[in-house]
C-alpha cells in the first residue's frame, strides 16, 4: 500500500501581538486580516471560507506569541488609583 501525501490543509498563523495588542492572521503568505480579539479570528476565518476550523483547538492554527486567550491590548490596563 502506498502512502498518500496529507490532504492540502491551509496553514493559518495568528502572529504575536503588536504593540496595540492586535494580531495579524495569515494563510501562507496572504494576510487574511487583523484581529483584536478571538472573535475577530473566528470572523476572519469565516470570511475566508475556513469557518470549519475550531479556532481554539485546531492543529491547523499556529499561535505565535501566546495562545487564543492572549490579547494584551485588552487585558493589560493600568489600575485606577
Amino acid at each position: 500500500m502506498t502512502a498518500h501525501p496529507p490532504a492540502d490543509f491551509p496553514r493559518i498563523v495568528v502572529h504575536a501581538p503588536a504593540l496595540d495588542g492586535s494580531r495579524r492572521v495569515t494563510e501562507g503568505d496572504v494576510t487574511l486580516g487583523l484581529a483584536s480579539h478571538l472573535d475577530d479570528v473566528v470572523e476572519i476565518l469565516r470570511m475566508a471560507d475556513l469557518d470549519r476550523i475550531e479556532v481554539e483547538e485546531s492543529d491547523l492554527i499556529e499561535w505565535q506569541g501566546g495562545g487564543p486567550d492572549d490579547w494584551p491590548g485588552l487585558t493589560e490596563h493600568p489600575e485606577s488609583s
